[in-house]
């Protein structure tokens, strides 16, 4: 498969702009994963870190549905791979047994929600309260912060794809 990502408009406007960057990065976060095998994207990094590519995109994915569904949407949306208290690093502790196709499969799911979950704010002035730290946050608020974590986390997925294989890039 290959990734083509697209580069956000340049002359959009505020909400394209935002969208356009948040897309080019969860594009970013598959072209880190492509053409690699199961267990390659299982790889850990150094320890005593347990991320791993995969581990990445089970972590967005559950920070997907976190911010879109459960905090912008108010959905009782529990967490698809951290769901016990004593496991809080599941989505990348947890990757040995993992299905890889599980894994893309949701986080495209939870993708495809927070789209349509953003879409449907008039303006990315209207707020939510925050369902656990009691906070007002705007929509605005939330695609910068999920750009903020796909940004990060690429930056880990370059270090992890660059161990494997010794394929860099931006």
């Amino acid at each position: 498969m290959t990734i083509e990502r697209v580069n956000p408009e340049g002359t959009g406007d505020e909400r394209t702009v935002l969208r356009g960057f948040l897309d080019y990065h969860r594009q970013t976060l598959l072209w880190k994963c492509d053409g690699l095998s199961a267990d390659e994207l299982r790889r850990r990094s150094v320890p005593p870190s347990s991320m791993s590519l995969l581990g990445l995109v089970r972590h967005l994915a559950d920070v997907e549905r976190s911010w879109f569904r459960r905090t912008l949407a108010g959905e009782d949306a529990p967490p698809i791979f951290y769901s016990r208290p004593d496991n809080l690093d599941g989505e990348f502790d947890d990757v040995d047994e993992a299905s890889i196709e599980e894994a893309f499969a949701r986080w495209n799911e939870e993708v495809e929600a927070a789209r349509r979950i953003e879409a449907s704010f008039a303006s990315l002035d209207d707020t939510v309260r925050h369902p656990v730290h009691g906070v007002d946050l705007n929509v605005r608020w939330a695609m910068v912060h999920m750009i903020e974590e796909y940004s990060r986390h690429n930056g880990h997925a370059d270090f992890l794809r660059e161990q494997i294989d010794g394929t860099t890039g931006e």
